[in-house]
């Protein structure tokens, strides 16, 4: 195992909510946040990968302009008495399965040329420790702020020099209450949002001493079906620029993989509560609609929001939508983008529409979409190019534990979204309604700043969401 992971990768025993503000490795705190004693260090696997190279698929270089972040909120009792080594510890082991995580963005050639590749060469998991003297969880959850928590997740876009670009950083933030958040700022190229929750759930498992019996390496990328480059190229071009293909093309980014978007994108999360899921499926069958039981939240959910922007837009609203669903046939718990993408559309207005009839489309008449068409030579966005809906309420998120406390709250979000947005939707956290502990969802909506304000008041206005 590897212990001396970085010249300031100090190993402290001292407890987690006690981190004294060392002088060592200090980045500035943002003024505009709370969120201070910023300080980095880096952890890499337990054993040597080799070097190895891992190529990436055209569907992992079309995700390239993207980046997850999710934020987990541990009470005082899931984190009482642990240090920070206790939290990195098992980052050694996890770096093992998740080994791509762990590499550095290379090309074959000079800079700027040549196809992308991760090369597995142990550079490490950049590691964060903050903290946030002056709040408590539960006030940091109750501010209403689009980026309330964008400094949980300490990250940016890879590059210019990707070479030295961490695909991954892992941030500990520890607040006044004595809880603390895990921030995970996660680069998409290594896989989709299910891969970085896995991620999360994985450390967890091995702090908990449920190791895994054996590193699980991926498999090499299946090769992809020859053809000539006239052929790709073509077949790239018709299906991106159909309206029913969910990833548009972008100017070249060169190696710096920001997407520049001219719109003004904010971010919000609201919750949907048990109660409120459970009338929005009492209005279908009051209506007399008798599968309203097999329509899922998520799917209700997507519906909903898909109308209300239509009708905040004042127009027919978006007749095309993409749909991301978990793939449930993965084999390993390693990284991939192995979502399933596809396509809705309709050639009615949708603000006047019917929320049955928006939910059974999304549900049962997608059409489903072969990424084989992408070119590898261009740069693409996926979430964004339409209104796009992830659902991640089978990543069981609520699932891990620290010390047999699972955490209170969990967010994820996306960066790098294009101006038709992007809505996620996973499970909320227990509520006590009375009859037991259920749960209802959490949303996030990642908008153009008109656009989230409108949907935010016809939300409220039905809703009664904030």
């Amino acid at each position: 195992m590897h212990v001396s992971t970085s010249p300031h990768a100090s190993m402290y025993t001292h407890s987690l909510n006690f981190w004294p503000q060392l002088s060592v490795a200090m980045v500035s705190p943002n003024p505009e946040n709370r969120v201070s004693g910023i300080k980095l260090s880096s952890v890499v696997p337990a054993k040597a990968t080799g070097n190895q190279d891992y190529e990436l698929k055209n569907i992992d270089l079309a995700m390239k302009l993207h980046y997850i972040k999710g934020v987990y909120f541990f009470n005082r009792e899931a984190v009482r008495g642990l240090t920070i080594f206790d939290l990195k510890r098992p980052m050694f082991q996890l770096l093992d399965i998740f080994y791509t995580a762990s590499g550095r963005i290379r090309r074959p050639e000079t800079a700027g040329a040549g196809r992308p590749f991760i090369k597995c060469n142990d550079g490490g998991v950049r590691i964060v420790e903050a903290f946030c003297d002056d709040q408590t969880i539960a006030e940091w959850l109750a501010m209403d702020h689009e980026s309330r928590d964008d400094c949980l997740a300490y990250g940016s876009a890879l590059g210019p020099d990707l070479a030295f670009s961490p695909l991954v950083f892992v941030q500990f933030t520890s607040f006044k209450c004595g809880g603390m958040s895990l921030g995970l700022s996660w680069a998409h190229v290594l896989g989709d949002p299910f891969s970085a929750s896995a991620f999360v759930s994985m450390w967890a498992q091995i702090m908990a001493g449920r190791v895994p019996p054996k590193s699980l390496h991926e498999p090499e990328p299946e090769p992809e079906p020859e053809k000539s480059e006239t052929e790709t190229q073509t077949r790239a071009s018709e299906s991106v620029a159909g309206n029913l293909y969910p990833i548009k093309r972008v100017d070249p980014v060169g190696d710096h993989w920001q997407f520049p978007n001219n719109c003004n994108i904010k971010t919000h999360t609201f919750q949907f509560t048990k109660k409120q899921l459970d009338q929005m499926a009492s209005n279908l069958r009051y209506r007399g609609i008798r599968e309203a039981a097999a329509v899922s939240h998520f799917e209700v959910i997507s519906a909903t929001i898909w109308k209300l922007l239509a009708k905040a837009s004042e127009d027919s609203g978006p007749g095309v939508v993409t749909i991301c669903r978990y793939n449930g046939q993965r084999e390993n718990e390693t990284a991939s983008n192995d979502m399933v993408l596809s396509t809705a559309e309709v050639d009615f207005d949708v603000s006047k529409s019917d929320v049955w009839e928006l939910s059974t489309l999304i549900a049962d008449k997608r059409k489903d979409v072969d990424e084989k068409v992408l070119s590898e030579s261009s740069d693409f966005i996926m979430y964004g190019a339409n209104l796009t809906f992830v659902d991640m309420e089978e990543a069981d998120v609520y699932g891990l534990k620290l010390q047999g406390q699972k955490p209170v709250y969990v967010n994820y979000s996306i960066n790098g979204v294009g101006e038709q947005g992007v809505v996620l939707v996973l499970a909320g956290p227990e509520e006590d309604s009375g009859r037991g502990r259920d749960r209802g969802s959490t949303v996030t909506v990642v908008l153009p700043e008109n656009q989230l304000e409108k949907l935010m008041n016809e939300l409220n206005q039905e809703w009664n969401l904030a």
